[in-house]
């Protein structure tokens, strides 16, 4: 004989959510004084392990440009300057260790990519195979840059097609919301299909639920 619970179906528990807060980034939380603090420190402490670093490097979203210093009377014949799709050795004959050795941050275009030996510096054009994305280092065991500081110049976007052009807008606005600790394209369009979400399903318990 089956009992009255045996025959009752279980109710269904109700959904569970984060707990408030759960999904905050701690820099919200700052104020806009120690946010400043917190940049500058962490500009300095940039600079100096970029300073640190053998060579010097620029980028745009297209190429990359190294430029290594070299000892007086250095020619292109003294070295070995190897490049890969996605590694870069560059060394001077006869010395024990490498000036430059390990993996490139992303791929390279090799046939357009070159090195020379000018007014005593050895500079490498590395050309970009992702022309959407800034590069942290030029190899990836350096210490990395803050890539959400960086903007393109004004004459490279008008160089591009109107559809790239609305994707790099759209990352510049994505990097400038991020160094404000605002939410991104990305993280608004997620909010409104959560306050969607809600419209829909006005019995469940939003309460506890937060988006961050």
């Amino acid at each position: 004989m089956m009992s009255g619970s045996d025959d009752m179906t279980a109710a269904a528990a109700p959904p569970s959510f984060p707990p408030a807060g759960a999904f905050e980034d701690p820099e919200d939380k700052m104020t806009d004084a120690e946010r400043e603090a917190a940049d500058r420190a962490a500009r300095a402490k940039e600079e100096a392990e970029q300073a640190a670093l053998p060579y010097k490097w620029r980028q745009t979203l297209q190429d990359v440009d190294v430029t290594i210093a070299l000892p007086k009377g250095t020619k292109g014949r003294d070295l070995v300057v190897k490049m890969d799709k996605a590694k870069l050795r560059v060394q001077i004959k006869g010395q024990p260790e490498p000036i430059m050795d390990g993996d490139l941050h992303s791929a390279i275009k090799l046939g357009d990519s070159t090195w020379l030996v000018e007014s005593g510096e050895l500079v490498l054009h590395l050309e970009k195979v992702n022309k959407m994305e800034w590069w942290k280092n030029v190899l990836t065991h350096h210490p990395a840059i803050d890539t959400t500081k960086l903007q393109p110049e004004n004459s490279k976007l008008d160089d591009l097609d109107g559809e790239t052009r609305g994707m790099v807008e759209k990352m510049m606005w994505d990097n400038q919301q991020k160094a404000m600790g605002k939410p991104t394209s990305e993280e608004l369009r997620k909010q409104r299909m959560f306050e969607d979400f809600k419209k829909m399903h006005p019995e469940l318990d939003f309460s506890q639920a937060k988006m961050g």
